[in-house]
């Protein structure tokens, strides 16, 4: 039977993900990229002081143990000022935004840079069809590190040190990896993380020369198939928002893949050395 969606769903799979995620890093990666992290207000607070993406260092899943307010956004500022992280992210569902949410950003210097869509699928109703073209291939740990690198290329980031947790992240069952190969090589890559009844889609990304061949079309499907098969009732993933005449073709991908657009999240970037832009 179809549930009624609730946001705390989405939001905390999407937290969870990021606590294990950093979790995962080694000792030595902690305290070469400067990674921290706390449970704050029913939601995580992540730091990573070194990040070279300026991505990894987010706040999110606040808003439904407790209300967000003034008190709680100052002790999420704190956190990042106390380990020197130059910006960070905060991230809320547009339900838990307080009506004192404009004065709450003057304050602590919060600024809007971006909006994502969060989708979501009803893992009660029809799945999506696979015809089995291309193969997805499940990831194990002896191949963990070979798809860590793949997915790190893939998104332009750095190499180096990025790769030790993503490739530490699949020693947590929770963390599932998927891949596409061609000629033996890996050329798409995507990622599941199981939380309780659901699952969050993270780092689907394919080499450039590969695009456009329905790679990352296949891998959706497969981890929505693998979600229910994890007896998840529900699927998420999030990506950029449309700008007017432009075309994001992660969500159009989504989109056709069964998923539903359940809201739009703004970005509020806060930085260590306050600016209004």
């Amino acid at each position: 039977m179809r549930q009624a969606f609730d946001p705390s769903w989405a939001e905390l799979a999407e937290a969870e993900l990021n606590h294990n995620f950093s979790a995962a890093a080694s000792a030595e990666t902690r305290r070469t990229l400067g990674i921290d992290s706390i449970r704050l207000g029913g939601g995580v607070v992540l730091a990573m002081a070194n990040d070279p993406m300026n991505y990894w260092s987010k706040a999110l899943g606040f808003g439904f143990a407790e209300p967000v307010t003034s008190e709680l956004v100052g002790e999420i500022v704190d956190f990042y000022r106390s380990r020197s992280v130059p910006s960070a992210v905060v991230q809320l569902a547009p339900s838990v935004l307080p009506p004192d949410w404009t004065e709450i950003c003057e304050k602590y210097g919060l600024v809007h840079k971006s909006s994502w869509v969060k989708l979501g699928l009803d893992l009660t109703t029809d799945l999506p069809q696979d015809d089995d073209s291309p193969v997805v291939e499940r990831i194990g740990t002896p191949e963990a590190e070979a798809w860590a690198t793949a997915m790190i290329r893939f998104f332009g980031m750095p190499e180096g040190v990025l790769e030790q947790i993503t490739t530490s992240s699949l020693d947590d069952p929770a963390f599932h990896g998927y891949a596409i190969r061609s000629g033996g090589e890996i050329v798409s890559v995507g990622g599941l993380f199981v939380h309780g009844e659901a699952a969050e889609m993270f780092s689907g990304a394919t080499m450039p020369e590969h695009r456009g061949k329905g790679y990352q079309s296949a891998l959706l499907r497969a981890r929505i198939r693998a979600a229910a098969a994890a007896g998840c009732r529900w699927v998420f993933a999030e990506t950029g928002a449309e700008e007017p005449g432009g075309h994001n073709p992660s969500l159009h991908n989504m989109l056709r893949a069964g998923m539903t657009q359940l809201y739009v999240r703004d970005n509020y970037r806060w930085y260590l050395e306050p600016r209004t832009a």
